[in-house]
């Protein structure tokens, strides 16, 4: 899955072992010998906007690693405290100054490989005025004809604006629920 497994306790700092539980769990954690503490780990999650001021969509061109200079929509990972559509509504703002109204949540997707879950919410931009943040390069509208669809930074991202734009040409929009691999 890509990640460093867990070598100490957050508890006590012992070394931990990979094992199942006493507690009647069936997956491999790891567990500290020393306090008995069971360490989870749990996909992280992102969440962003989709963006949209009439027909055009606002797209962010990052300006932080991974992905360097590629373009997204705005997203982030999501902070303690908040909820999924306030974490989309701050990563907007940070990285495209933009001002929002919320809509509902569009597209939910698991990316299992980088344990993962994204999503993404409608959101209408409440004006063109656009202040981005220090990972944002620049932020800029464009229109289904324009998006730089071999320059986007995730999957997730080309996936989400796909079902916008098949969803707004079918004159209804849904939430789609989909997994990446």
């Amino acid at each position: 899955m890509g990640r460093t497994p867990i070598r100490h306790c957050r508890n006590c700092g012992a070394a931990v072992a990979y094992r199942i539980p006493d507690d009647g769990d069936t997956r491999e954690r790891a567990v500290c010998p020393q306090c008995h503490t069971i360490h989870y780990e749990n996909p992280l999650t992102v969440v962003g906007t989709v963006p949209v001021l009439g027909q055009k969509v606002l797209l962010c061109k990052r300006n932080i690693e991974p992905r360097w200079g590629k373009w997204t929509l705005p997203a982030g990972f999501m902070e303690l405290g908040e909820t999924t559509a306030e974490g989309a509504q701050r990563e907007t703002d940070e990285e495209a100054g933009a001002q929002i109204e919320m809509g509902r949540l569009f597209t939910l997707l698991s990316v299992r490989r980088v344990g993962q879950v994204h999503l993404f919410y409608l959101a209408r931009l409440l004006d063109d005025s656009f202040y981005p943040g220090h990972e944002t390069i620049e932020a800029k509208l464009f229109a289904e004809d324009e998006i730089p669809w071999d320059e986007l930074a995730f999957r997730t991202v080309r996936t989400t604006l796909e079902c916008y734009f098949a969803d707004r040409k079918a004159g209804a929009f849904s939430l789609h629920h989909l997994d990446i691999e």
